[in-house]
């Protein structure tokens, strides 16, 4: 075979290794030109037109006979305003066939859920690629049956919080960085009324998040969960609107009765060794609460990690409060602002919230050393209870990824929208 075609071409000579399609399409193209010679029918005829249907020679109604071993392609392009359609005939020997791609991915997403005590439960889903932070927030959203603008997400890194996820960011780099948790604020309330009764419910799956959520909740010690509650999305982004040392007086548009949403993360050290430890929290906290009440109230979420005997503990400044993010790493909440929480940058940050629910702001509690390891001992981050949605999304998804030769051609086919060139 090899003596036969290096007679008919010269670059098929010798043992240079040669790319099969293109020694396919010389073959076809050979083989075409031969059996149209030889044919009388297409000698009689004269010029060779290319049919549509394979082999044979019946009449296509586009571009005459058929010749054996060819076919014919035809594109539609039809206008949107009109309706007019232009059809458009392709003579092939052969084509190309796309190869359809996974269009999700396995993302683990951390619940955060306040019940008696927090629960942390991480569970896998499977992400649209091409999705935005829209989608995702949905699908938590779906699971756990709740409004999806009451759904926070952010990335948590061992560091701290990186950045809060916003409803038109691409979905196709969350988690990538850090890992992302889903926040369940507290309910809101007003002064003097209980908190709210409506629980968290999880739809059955037989498989998916809501039966394997529930069991690690079981294992976890069980207990009541509200629903979630969220924010917006990424804030603290830019410059400050004042210097470190601005004080609350300086706020405008601050209103003292109104309450916001805190995200909160403890840390310790100082450069390479800053690390997180303990859970991270949210708080709904008045707009007027005072320094040592912000305190006692961050204490207070912390009191299942306290040593016993500091539980009472809370006179004097036990750490530091950064907002967390931004361009602008150095802004600290002051111990002597009589109302911290209306600092500017707070303002600032509640005005550049994302879309996807209710407006946040990230806080780091800076601990020195000594202090966390007199009040907190040796605690490092929470624990996190897998559900079993994590693990078969990680089987499904790393499997090799098969599909039909009619899903090539579908795709292949696929109707596609062309947009009008700009004038």
């Amino acid at each position: 075979l090899q003596n036969i075609v290096s007679k008919h071409s010269s670059q098929f000579r010798g043992n240079a290794q040669h790319d099969a399609l293109e020694f396919l399409l010389w073959l076809l193209d050979r083989m075409h030109e031969d059996l149209g010679a030889a044919s009388p029918a297409q000698q009689s005829r004269g010029t060779t037109q290319v049919g549509r249907p394979l082999g044979g020679e019946a009449f296509g109604p586009s571009l005459g006979p058929v010749t054996p071993g060819c076919a014919e392609r035809q594109s539609s392009l039809t206008c949107p305003h009109c309706l007019k359609q232009s059809n458009t005939f392709d003579p092939f020997l052969c084509i190309s066939l796309p190869i359809p791609l996974r269009q999700t991915r396995a993302l683990n997403v951390t619940l955060v859920l306040q019940c008696e005590r927090w629960r942390f439960v991480r569970v896998g889903l499977a992400v649209p690629l091409l999705g935005t932070v829209a989608d995702l927030r949905a699908m938590v959203a779906r699971e756990g049956r709740i409004p999806p603008e009451q759904v926070i997400l952010a990335e948590v890194s061992p560091r701290g919080f990186l950045r809060s996820l916003s409803d038109p960011e691409a979905l196709r780099a969350a988690g990538e960085a850090a890992p992302v948790y889903a926040f369940q604020p507290p309910p809101a309330r007003r002064a003097g009324t209980a908190p709210r009764s409506d629980w968290l419910r999880l739809r059955p799956a037989p498989r998916g998040l809501a039966a394997s959520a529930r069991a690690a909740l079981r294992l976890a010690g069980g207990g009541n969960c509200p629903g979630l509650a969220g924010s917006r999305g990424s804030l603290i982004g830019g410059p400050r609107l004042l210097p470190c040392t601005a004080r609350s007086s300086d706020c405008l548009h601050r209103a003292p009765g109104s309450r916001i949403l805190l995200l909160l993360c403890n840390t310790a050290g100082t450069g390479p060794q800053l690390t997180r430890f303990g859970p991270p929290l949210v708080l709904r906290e008045e707009r007027s609460v005072s320094w040592e009440q912000l305190q006692q109230n961050i204490l207070a979420q912390l009191r299942g990690v306290l040593r016993g005997d500091v539980r009472s503990q809370g006179t004097g400044t036990l750490f530091r409060i950064r907002l967390a993010g931004g361009s602008a790493p150095c802004t600290y909440l002051s111990p002597q602002d009589p109302r911290p929480l209306c600092h500017p940058a707070v303002d600032r940050a509640l005005q550049l919230s994302g879309t996807g629910g209710p407006p946040h702001v990230r806080l780091t509690v800076e601990w020195d050393m000594s202090t966390k390891e007199r009040l907190f001992g040796s605690i490092q981050e929470e624990v996190v209870q897998d559900a079993e949605s994590v693990q078969w999304q990680q089987q499904v998804h790393g499997q090799q990824h098969s599909c039909t030769l009619d899903e090539c051609f579908q795709l292949y086919t696929k109707e596609e929208q062309v947009r009008a060139p700009r004038a």
